[in-house]
């Protein structure tokens, strides 16, 4: 098996290089080959049954039609409606979910990134400064097929980042995995296309990991160590990224004439921001993210919160705040899409960054693509061209804003409660959707693993005793342990920052609609358009998850299956303790010295107010994270000595919370 996968990963590498030396240029180029690391049931700890039928009956078909699972026998047409549409059908937003939407769910899962190597390459340059894609292939090799849950890459340049430098030569902490036997990291495909290999990411980079003990893949669960802030910071134009950081306005950092002006939309002129100024307090901010974190929002604040599960089986709404509440699959759908109509692409916000960001899309565009890796998509100012009229030129998806395979949807460029980015990931070929709903009907199958912790039936059931005493199952009921409610950040009193990254939208937001999930991508003029069903959402709940009108904003109560996979707590990934509670505390304890948070322990500060104190403590005491908002702080509902329980029972509930698996 193992020389099987060597001989492959050769015969990739040799063949690039044979076609290149032996004349074959041209047709490399046309081909475009790339490879993405898919593993197979016998290297993944908690492989997923693929199927969709009863066990018992196999003429039934299952169907999402928008977050309602429908079961019916599939030699009988389903009763119409009252009105007389039949409501499976795709023109009533049904979608069948069937063996091959699950494996195209999990290849999607795994391979595709909707051309987001693009963005991240050419204009990022996410592998051209001292990261780069040699020194990530000779660590892989270095290896020799055993495997890590934290891929350890030489440095190829020495670089400045804040106070800190690091050098030529260094090993940096990547937590890129690899599983054994693989030769490619997981989630990272790699692609030859333009004349070079690009990189991109898919899914499965943050939401997959690689066993620590097994080097096995574990589905689902979040890569709690991914060094996501610190790679970004390491490309050559972190700069393109700076709405999900600090910086705030760019006027500070807008230079004289003499560099050159820029044409705005309104008929104006502006220069553009100093490159090497915004590029080092963004790679700055980038730095401060804790290991296991994304920013996921623009608010041009830096908000990172810890990477989520991807164990989603009714544990509606999805996102922290709860925001991907409606369309298909309960929200999950439009949860999976933010990350790449909005995450992988910055320029995909290009016509709404006036809205958002009071920046005009002229010069945020021009902000982007000044310093852009690939001079394919350097914009120049000298050269007179608006930054829209130069990316015209160059976009590898013209129509649609941004480099990534996305369509506009029918109330574009107003935002919505099934894109608030406006913008859906749909590859060409494809029907609108299809990917995303795939990936959202695979991960609704995906269960953990059984968590490596004693717990004999008898403590279990005190745990559960204990659960129920102290009324969590108030909040954390039904087969996923969710009430499926959005709580006020004033109640659950958690970092408020997060909370209200989303009210910028309110004054774009429009009617959700979506074209019918049978529509062809490209779409087609008088395209069949649904509007997205929100007459059953309580409309406070839909306030609180964008923090629209007058509310700050809240966080929905995260279901609990798989919690021993999914270490450190909170939302923002504060709550983490080490195998030695003494010392091991907080972020700046455990993840900042390579340390796993240790899930019993860690799980005990959430509930022991003694131990949480010196958590926030630790994390509070470390400015990079006072910075970035980490704290580790709220969720204050106590089960210790001073609540009444003994340490038995405190004990017995944390063996009973990482036991729980999902209730089918």
């Amino acid at each position: 098996m193992k020389n099987r996968k060597r001989r492959r990963l050769r015969f990739i590498i040799l063949s690039l290089g044979i076609a290149l030396i032996g004349g074959g240029i041209a047709a490399v180029f046309a081909f475009q080959p790339e490879y993405a690391y898919m593993p197979k049931a016998d290297n993944v700890l908690n492989p997923a049954a693929i199927t969709a039928k009863s066990r018992t009956d196999q003429d039934v078909r299952v169907y999402d039609v928008w977050g309602k699972t429908v079961k019916t026998n599939g030699t009988v047409q389903a009763q119409a409606s009252a009105d007389g549409k039949n409501e499976l059908s795709p023109g009533q937003g049904a979608v069948e979910i069937n063996e091959a939407l699950l494996r195209l769910g999990r290849k999607s899962f795994y391979k595709e990134t909707f051309g987001n190597e693009v963005f991240l390459t050419d204009i990022m340059g996410i592998v051209d400064g001292p990261l780069t894609l040699p020194k990530i292939a000779k660590a892989i090799v270095k290896l020799q097929g055993k495997g890590t849950s934290n891929l350890q890459v030489e440095l190829d340049k020495s670089v400045k980042i804040g106070n800190k430098t690091y050098k030529k030569g260094d090993l940096i902490d990547t937590g890129i995995d690899v599983p054994k036997g693989a030769y490619a990291p997981l989630g990272m495909p790699v692609k030859f296309s333009g004349g070079k290999l690009k990189v991109g990411i898919s899914c499965a980079v943050c939401h997959a990991t690689v066993d620590a003990k097994t080097k096995q893949v574990v589905e689902g669960a979040p890569n709690a160590d991914l060094n996501a802030g610190l790679l970004l910071a390491m490309a050559t134009n972190s700069a393109a990224y700076f709405t999900h950081t600090d910086v705030g306005n760019l006027s500070r950092y807008l230079q004289d004439m003499s560099k050159g002006t820029v044409p705005t939309s309104d008929g104006k002129t502006t220069t553009l921001p100093d490159p090497k100024k915004l590029e080092a307090d963004v790679d700055e901010t980038l730095a401060k993210w804790p290991r296991g974190n994304f920013d996921s929002t623009i608010d041009l604040k830096s908000n990172p919160a810890q990477i989520p599960d991807s164990f989603t089986k009714d544990a509606h709404p999805y996102g922290w705040s709860g925001f991907a509440i409606a369309g298909p699959f309960k929200g999950l759908g439009t949860f999976s899409n933010n990350v790449h109509a909005q995450n992988s692409d910055s320029l995909a916000q290009s016509e709404v960054s006036s809205a958002l960001f009071g920046i005009d899309k002229e010069l945020y565009m021009g902000t982007i693509l000044q310093n852009a890796a690939n001079p394919k998509f350097r914009y120049r100012p000298q050269s007179g061209q608006k930054p829209s009229e130069f990316f015209a030129k160059v976009d590898p998806t013209p129509g649609v804003p941004g480099t990534n395979e996305l369509i506009k949807l029918p109330s574009y460029p107003k935002l919505s409660l099934i894109a608030p980015d406006g913008l859906f990931a749909s590859s060409p070929g494809y029907h609108v959707g299809e990917q995303v709903n795939a990936m959202s009907a695979w991960q609704n199958t995906i269960v953990p693993p059984p968590a490596l912790i004693s717990g004999k039936p008898g403590v279990l059931d005190e745990g559960r005793a204990v659960f129920v005493k102290e009324k969590c199952i108030t909040c954390h009921s039904g087969s996923a342990y969710t009430n499926h409610k959005i709580i006020d950040v004033r109640t659950i009193k958690t970092e408020p920052s997060r909370a209200r990254a989303m009210k910028a939208t309110e004054s774009i937001f429009g009617r959700a609609s979506i074209y019918a999930p049978d529509t062809l991508v490209p779409v087609k003029k008088n395209a069949k358009v649904l509007k997205v069903p929100a007459a059953h959402l309580d409309p406070k709940q839909v306030k609180m998850s964008f923090a629209h009108g007058e509310s700050q904003g809240g966080y929905k109560v995260k279901g609990l299956i798989g919690l021993y996979w999914t270490a450190p707590y909170l939302h923002d990934g504060g709550v983490a303790v080490g195998r030695n509670e003494q010392i091991e505390l907080g972020i700046p304890g455990t993840l900042q010295q390579g340390i796993a948070p240790d899930p019993f322990n860690s799980l005990k500060a959430l509930v022991d107010r003694g131990l949480r104190k010196k958590v926030v403590a630790a994390n509070r005491a470390d400015a990079k994270l006072r910075d970035v908002h980490v704290r580790g702080a709220g969720h204050e509902f106590w089960v210790d000595e001073k609540a009444g329980f003994t340490k038995k029972q405190q004990d017995a509930l944390i063996r009973y919370l990482l036991s729980l698996v999902p209730k089918r």
